[in-house]
C-alpha cells in the first residue's frame, strides 16, 4: 500500500466526508444532500472548535481515500479512564480491501492512547455484518448492546 497519511479535516473536505457517508449508509434518505449545506458547516464548526473531537481525513498522495471522527470522553468509570469513540468511519469504494481501514483504525487508537484514554469503542449498524468482521478481525470485540433513541 501506498503511503497512507492522516490529517485534520479541513471545511474544504466536507464534500468528500458527506458524500461517502451518504454513499455509505444503511438507511436511504432518499436525497441527494448539499455538503457544503448550513448544518454540516455548522456541525464542521463545531467539531473543529472542540479539543476533544477530531475529524481526520486519511490521504494518499494528497488524495482523500477515508475518513473517521474521534471523540474523546472523561468519565468516572474505571477510575477516571477517558475513553475514545470512533465513529463515522468510511473508506473511498475505490479503496476497499487494501489494508486503509485498518491503518485507519490502528492510527485512531494509536492517537486515543496517546491522549491517555484507555478504551476505544465505536458502534456499527446492525444491518452492516462486513463492518463487523472487520472490527472483529482488528481486535475489537462486541461486548455491549447499543440503543438509540430519536430526539
Amino acid at each position: 500500500m501506498t503511503d497512507l497519511a492522516f490529517r485534520p479535516a479541513a471545511l474544504d473536505d466536507l464534500p468528500f466526508i458527506v458524500g461517502l457517508i451518504h454513499e455509505d449508509s444503511v438507511v436511504d434518505s432518499g436525497e441527494d444532500p448539499d455538503p457544503m449545506a448550513r448544518p454540516y458547516r455548522n456541525a464542521f464548526a463545531t467539531i473543529a472548535a472542540d479539543p476533544n473531537q477530531l475529524l481526520v481525513i486519511a490521504e494518499i498522495d494528497g488524495t482523500p481515500v477515508g475518513t473517521f471522527q474521534l471523540t474523546f470522553t472523561p468519565g468516572i468509570a474505571r477510575q477516571g479512564q477517558w475513553r475514545c469513540t470512533i465513529e463515522a468511519v468510511h473508506v473511498a469504494p475505490s479503496h476497499r480491501n487494501k489494508g486503509i481501514g485498518a491503518a485507519m483504525m490502528e492510527w485512531a487508537c494509536e492517537t486515543a492512547k496517546a491522549r491517555g484514554c484507555g478504551l476505544a469503542q465505536l458502534t456499527s449498524n446492525k444491518l452492516r455484518k462486513d463492518a463487523h468482521r472487520f472490527y472483529t478481525r482488528i481486535g475489537f470485540a462486541q461486548t455491549h448492546e447499543g440503543f438509540k433513541r430519536a430526539l
